[in-house]
Formats: structure tokens, sequence, C-alpha cells
């Protein structure tokens, strides 16, 4: 399966960099450009990507609101973030407003193609621990208003578990080795937690751990 890729970014060179790595690669397209995030925005309801590659400030409107307004909806394409800083506030926001994971802009390209493939599935971002270590740091430092714990409230005992292993970056053979499970029995835990939690992929349910205080820095 081709993967649709929308690649936005208001530095014209960039952009073109991006699209030319991307179309080399037999299992990914481009399917539009966009130089700020309001025409990012529209392309991606026209264009109906899988993958929404969005620089985190462009001008008429930032990556945040972008992300935010992109994916809106469960079935919509999934939001990568690039940026130029790891511990990046704006790139905390956007994992919040819905972004599925960040690629940095200092590392090489190539290390794009597979943040772009992971993101597709929903399964890992390009760094978990990154992301984890990113996530806690502006839950702590930025005091990000707590989530109730009531929000768990139809998790199992065992999901609770399971929510608790992924917000530590378990990848889905890891939580079966952990667990004593199956892969598929693992997968579908973690398929109802989303479900049940209306989260669209796992980058969401670390924040809604860290948030109502299911886990926390250290």
């Amino acid at each position: 399966m081709t993967i649709r890729v929308l690649v936005a970014d208001d530095q014209a060179l960039l952009r073109t960099a991006f699209s030319a790595l991307i179309e080399a690669e037999e299992d990914l397209t481009v399917v539009g450009e966009a130089a700020d995030g309001r025409e990012a925005v529209e392309l991606a309801a026209a264009r109906a990507p899988d993958v929404v590659v969005l620089d985190i400030r462009m001008p008429v409107m930032d990556g945040i609101e972008a992300a935010r307004l992109i994916t809106a909806a469960r079935t919509g394409p999934r939001v990568l973030i690039l940026t130029t800083f790891d511990l990046d506030e704006y790139v905390f926001e956007a994992l919040r407003a819905g972004a599925s994971g960040f690629a940095l802009k200092s590392r090489p390209l190539e290390e794009l193609l597979s943040a772009i493939r992971l993101v597709a599935t929903g399964e890992a971002l390009l760094a978990p621990s990154v992301t984890r270590r990113l996530i806690a740091h502006f839950t702590e430092q930025a005091r990000v208003p707590v989530r109730s714990k009531a929000e768990l409230g139809e998790l199992t005992d065992r999901e609770r578990d399971v929510l608790l292993l992924v917000a530590h970056g378990l990848s889905n053979a890891e939580l079966a080795e952990q667990l004593h499970v199956s892969v598929p029995t693992a997968k579908t835990h973690v398929s109802r937690i989303l479900t049940k939690l209306g989260a669209r992929d796992r980058t969401q349910l670390v924040i809604v751990a860290y948030e109502t205080g299911l886990i926390t820095r250290g």
C-alpha cells in the first residue's frame, strides 16, 4: 500500500527537498505541498493524505492550530511535526492538539522516511523515549492542567496496566512478552484502550497517562 503524504513547510528549499526524498520511495507518494498552516489544512481536506508532514512554525496559521484542525476527525490523517529542537514547548502543544509524533530537522533526511512510515501505522513514534521525555518535561515544568482520573474509569485493571506500559514506550511485541500473552492479544488490548479513551494513537495514550497522573516523571 502506498502512503500518501502532504508536505507543509514555509521554506521552499526544505519543502522541495522533503518532497523529492519522499517521492523517490516506492511506498510513499506526495499528494500536495503547502507553504503555510492554512493551506495545509485546506489541502489535507482536499487531497486525503495518510500523513501530513507539518512544520511547527509557519505563517498565517502555525503548526499547532493546523494539527488541531487536521486531526479533528479520528479518521483523519496522521500528523508528523517537523521541529528544530526536541524539547520545544510548541512540539508538546502540537502533540496535545493531535499530532502523532515529531521529527528533527537537524537529523539526516532519511530519518524522516522512517518517521512517516511509523506514524502512518499508528504503532510507534520515531523516538518514543524522546517523546516521553518531552511530555514529562512539560507536564512538570509548564504545569499542564491535570485531567481527572475518572477518564480512566471505563478501563479494566488489565487495561490500566497495559496503558502504563504503553506510556513507558513498550511496543506490542514487548507488551506481549511483559504480559505473557500473544502479540495479537496485546494489540487487542491497545485497540480497546484507544476506543474507550477516544484516542487516535499511542502518542495520545502517553499524554493521557501523564495528564491523568497514571504515570509521572521519574
